[in-house]
């Protein structure tokens, strides 16, 4: 069972948040990142149902983030811890 303080369970989890941020950041056209934000905010507020998450919510905030230019250099710069964590430094 993977537990929140297992450095694997951190790595895998960070290389999962950075490769979905990165794929966002370079695939989806700027109107549409703060759409599909959106959509995950709202699904994360209701994270109580099955499939949906409250994962969801800080998701879409970044994913709404990478078009807001003063939250995107603070989101740069998160990127790039997450890459050192999921590489394992």
């Amino acid at each position: 069972m993977a537990v929140a303080s297992d450095p694997a369970f951190k790595r895998k989890v960070a290389r999962i948040a950075f490769n979905t941020l990165k794929w966002g950041r370079d695939h989806v056209p700027p109107g549409a990142r703060t759409l599909i934000g959106a959509l995950l905010m709202v699904g994360g507020v209701f994270g109580f149902l099955p499939i949906l998450g409250f994962w969801m919510f800080p998701l879409g905030l970044a994913f709404a983030a990478l078009d807001f230019p003063p939250a995107r250099r603070w989101l740069d710069a998160r990127m790039v811890r997450l890459q050192r964590v999921a590489a394992g430094g």
